[in-house]
């Protein structure tokens, strides 16, 4: 049994601030559980697919099964989960330890190839917070959102990817050079 999964789409990609400075920031790509969930359904069918969850050692695990389409035996994959930093602990936890049994499954293995994405301070609205962190540098934040706008994918490697802010003008864009 072997399920492929299809490319993510931009729009199912989202994108999130890693690190900020007074030059600029850095930019993580991520998909959500309800994408992995479409996913699933769109792959394997609603009713071929389901989801378990067990804490070991303090940890929450999330077992995706997938049902064989000849034996009718379920296949499980597991991953572990780790707390939102932001909002409810718990359900960030459970939904983390869903996607990363979705990337075991394959569901977009390709957002672990994206280039270093870097937004120059002269193309974003970052600020000084007046506060300073642990190593006595200042902390800096910015309120600007930043979008997939289009995303190339070759044999599940990103191999050109354009960012947007959320007026809708390009910030990043980035292509593999060829060989």
């Amino acid at each position: 049994m072997e399920y492929m999964f299809r490319d993510l789409k931009s729009d199912e990609i989202e994108c999130k601030v890693s690190s900020i400075n007074e030059k600029g920031l850095s930019l993580l790509l991520y998909k959500t559980a309800r994408t992995d969930m479409q996913l699933l359904d769109e792959t394997v069918g609603t009713y071929q697919w389901k989801c378990d969850y067990k804490e070991v050692k303090g940890n929450m695990y999330c077992g995706i099964s997938i049902l064989h389409p000849t034996s009718n035996e379920w296949i499980t994959k597991w991953d572990c989960g780790v707390e939102s930093a932001f909002g409810d602990k718990e359900k960030g936890e459970a939904s983390d330890a869903f996607k990363r049994a979705g990337f075991k499954w394959g569901i977009g293995i390709e957002l672990y190839t994206p280039p270093f994405i870097f937004i120059p301070a002269e193309k974003t609205s970052i600020f000084d917070t007046g506060r300073v962190d642990k190593n006595k540098k200042k902390v800096y934040a910015t309120y600007d959102k930043f979008y997939v706008e289009a995303i190339e994918i070759t044999d599940k490697v990103i191999t050109g990817l354009a960012i947007k802010n959320q007026k809708g003008v390009r910030v990043f864009s980035w292509r593999k050079a060829s060989k």
